[in-house]
């Protein structure tokens, strides 16, 4: 009884022993080709690429050098002139932009000193007293709004020019844009249809140089020089006077005024 009760266990084992090695053999079956059925549907991989770098004559360097753009407008200071900002302008021109990005560096950095001058001018006229009050035939500035040439006098420049009726603001405002825009649509005196960018908008335009030379004097290299100086030291003083009226004692020179 024992020895036939043992082989029927035994004979039970087997048979679970067979059907788990048969569910396990069909599992894997089944999972072997979903992959292959999977597989038939993944785009084929790319073949490998190599790349050789190779320098002979005819290709292109490995690493382009561009050359140093000249600076015109080094300041003459003791000694011989003195590029102020060079490593800057270097990289401007040669890192992050090109030739014609020192190109329009160049002209904001004239036109802004044309501006300062002409405000220091103004600047100075007014400190100096030769205002319109003193050489106008008129006595009034604006009869409507009841302010005087001489009223402006005596104020310092800048309450002069927030003492200005928004009338006085748009016709200086339009002036400077009758300008600006002969310079962007105009080349060489005439209107530039043809040209597929603005000129204003070109490397060096904008600068307010309209071409007016009545005189007839030779643009030379030294005058050049001399107008940038000029500007620079101008956008200087500009500051400071701005500075000094608006805030006593914030530039610590002892102006004649």
């Amino acid at each position: 009884f024992f020895l036939l009760s043992y082989q029927v266990h035994s004979s039970i084992l087997l048979f679970n022993s067979v059907n788990k090695i048969k569910f396990t053999m069909k599992l894997a079956l089944s999972l072997l080709s979903l992959i292959g059925t999977a597989a038939a549907f993944v785009p084929a991989a790319p073949a490998a690429q190599t790349s050789t770098l190779r320098m002979s004559e005819g290709d292109v360097p490995l690493l382009e050098v561009k050359t140093k753009v000249p600076c015109f407008g080094a300041a003459p200071l003791i000694g011989e002139p003195v590029f102020v900002g060079e490593n800057y302008w270097d990289k401007l021109t040669t890192e992050y932009g090109s030739e014609a990005t020192g190109t329009f560096i160049r002209a904001a950095e004239l036109k802004h000193g044309r501006s300062a001058m002409i405000a220091t001018v103004g600047y100075a006229f007014h400190k100096l007293g030769l205002t319109l009050n003193n050489i106008s035939p008129h006595e009034y500035l604006s009869v409507a709004k009841g302010i005087k040439f001489a009223d402006l006098q005596a104020m310092t420049p800048l309450e002069a020019m927030k003492s200005l009726p928004g009338e006085s603001i748009a016709q200086m405002f339009g002036a400077i844009a009758l300008v600006e825009i002969y310079e962007l649509t105009h080349k060489d005196g005439k209107l530039a249809e043809d040209e597929t960018v603005a000129p204003g908008l070109q490397p060096g335009g904008l600068t307010g140089d309209l071409g007016w030379n009545p005189l007839n004097v030779k643009i030379t290299d030294r005058r050049r020089l001399v107008e940038l100086q000029n500007g620079r030291a101008a956008m200087f003083a500009i500051c400071a006077w701005v500075a000094a009226d608006s805030i006593p004692g914030s530039v610590p020179l002892a102006l004649p005024w």
